[in-house]
């Protein structure tokens, strides 16, 4: 049996892939378009194709006897989701209906979901448990929303049983620093911040100082992408073992990092100092972001291996090279 990974080109994807290899058969489908050769492990099945193209489907459950499928090939940028909001309901639901339509025409059962934390909006709590309120206020946030519904109603319609795992911010590289993460444009703080400490950026930029926080920054929820690997690989085997079925699981560390938190633990780790400009609060900033983890703790015993010091440690090795 074989375990399809849509998107296993990209950060998280390819993390996840690596953790994969060696227990399962994987099988990676990837159109490169945000994904980079590079992260194609040599030890999976690589089919380059579109996650909602019927024919490639079509070939991939013909070809290869998948259990599971872990999707996340998704358009991520909350910014360029406002400007092109066709681009992503296309992308992250439409392309994604396809995928579900061929999973259950192919009698494959098992999704594990890639969401995120944007399905909650701008929340009235610092502390964000499943049970919140999901109030998206962007386009990327709506569409995977969008998707978490799709799963609900087809699985009452059908046996797919899935798992959905919202979280915030990836961050870190593989301890082996094979792999690590990387975009285009570079949206996230930790790495951004690296590649200042590199020379490869003037300075930061610091949103804001005001907030209500220890610091007077923003407060964010920060995860190692091993941890968030080994989260995906934990819900396929719970679905196995009927552990769990058609669920929504958080992932977090449970306190939340601040801005200057990482700036700070970036200079140490690297041993550099940044230039910081600090500017004005940016519209719909909330203060403290922070995702309970604890319902997957007790479902499954999953919980962060990796603290604040060895995510950028990871980072810092991988950003070097």
């Amino acid at each position: 049996m074989a375990i399809l990974v849509c998107g296993g080109a990209g950060y998280i994807g390819s993390h996840t892939v690596k953790e994969l290899i060696g227990k399962y058969e994987v099988v990676i489908l990837d159109n490169l378009t945000t994904g980079f050769p590079y992260l194609v492990n040599e030890n999976a099945a690589f089919v380059e194709g579109d996650l909602g193209d019927e024919a490639v489907l079509d070939r991939v459950f013909t070809e290869y006897n998948i259990d599971a499928v872990f999707h996340f090939a998704a358009n991520s940028l909350v910014g360029e989701s406002v400007q092109e909001p066709i681009k992503y309901y296309s992308n992250n639901v439409s392309a994604t209906l396809v995928l579900l339509e061929k999973m259950v025409e192919h009698g494959v059962k098992n999704f594990i979901f890639s969401s995120t934390a944007a399905t909650y909006g701008i929340p009235d709590t610092d502390f964000i448990t499943e049970q919140t309120s999901n109030d998206p206020i962007n386009p990327y946030g709506r569409s995977k929303l969008m998707v978490e519904q799709m799963l609900a109603d087809i699985a009452r319609a059908t046996d797919l049983r899935y798992v959905i795992l919202r979280y915030f911010n990836a961050a870190g590289a593989h301890e082996s620093g094979e792999i690590g993460e990387s975009h285009n444009p570079e949206t996230h703080l930790i790495p951004i911040v690296l590649q200042h400490l590199l020379g490869q950026r003037e300075k930061i930029a610091v949103f804001g100082t005001d907030y209500d926080t220890p610091d007077g920054t923003c407060v964010r929820d920060y995860i190692h992408v091993t941890d968030l690997a080994s989260a995906h690989i934990l819900a396929y085997e719970g679905l196995v073992s009927r552990k769990v079925s058609n669920e929504v699981f958080n992932l977090g560390n449970g306190a939340g990092y601040s801005v200057s938190e990482i700036i700070r633990v970036c200079e140490r780790v690297s041993g550099k100092t940044a230039t910081v400009e600090y500017v004005e609060r940016r519209p719909g900033d909330p203060a403290t972001l922070v995702a309970s983890s604890d319902k997957i703790n007790k479902a499954l015993g999953w919980r962060p291996q990796f603290n604040l010091e060895e995510i950028i440690s990871s980072a810092w090795r991988w950003h070097s090279k």
